[in-house]
């Protein structure tokens, strides 16, 4: 189960990753058409931050299975196996928590834009904005699924080092 979890972020984290490039190219077009043409739409320059969203939001949970979060490594490298294992499963747990009360309370959100129909304030800007809001619960969901894997490997890592 946990090898599936981490193939299936491992996948989203590659896919998501293609997303920077096409945010690149968006914003360089964007810029050319703005500065060169003298043409701009908002269409175009809200479509950067549609993509950005789920650059960041897929991109946390691959983060975290890479090990390319934020931690105090000039501590934790000083800790012996089992007790770096303990705080992963710690951090692991907390970050469990965190997903599912994001998770928790972002879909009242989503469910509000969807029943609304929220689209941009902007003339012609982008509709349907609940999409874009449905990748937050989507995002915390893969977090958590994560950090259930960081918690199985934790525990067996603990379990296996000398105390």
């Amino acid at each position: 189960m946990i090898g599936a979890i981490e193939r299936f972020i491992a996948l989203v984290g590659r896919a998501t990753a293609w997303l920077a490039l096409a945010i690149v190219l968006l914003m360089a077009t964007n810029v050319v058409l703005r500065y060169l043409f003298s043409y701009g739409s908002v269409w175009s320059q809200e479509l950067e931050w549609h993509l950005l969203v789920p650059l960041i939001m897929f991109s946390v949970a691959h983060a975290l299975q890479q090990g390319e979060h934020v931690r105090v490594d000039v501590l934790y490298t000083r800790f012996s196996p089992r007790t770096q294992a303990v705080i992963n499963v710690v951090a692991a747990v907390l970050c469990l928590a965190i997903s599912a009360l994001a998770l928790w309370f972002s879909v009242k959100y989503v469910q509000q834009s969807y029943v609304i129909d929220e689209q941009s304030a902007d003339p012609g800007g982008l509709t349907h904005r609940w999409v874009l809001k449905a990748l937050i619960p989507a995002g915390f969901l893969l977090l958590g699924l994560q950090a259930v894997a960081e918690i199985a490997k934790g525990v067996a890592k603990a379990r296996r080092a000398k105390p």
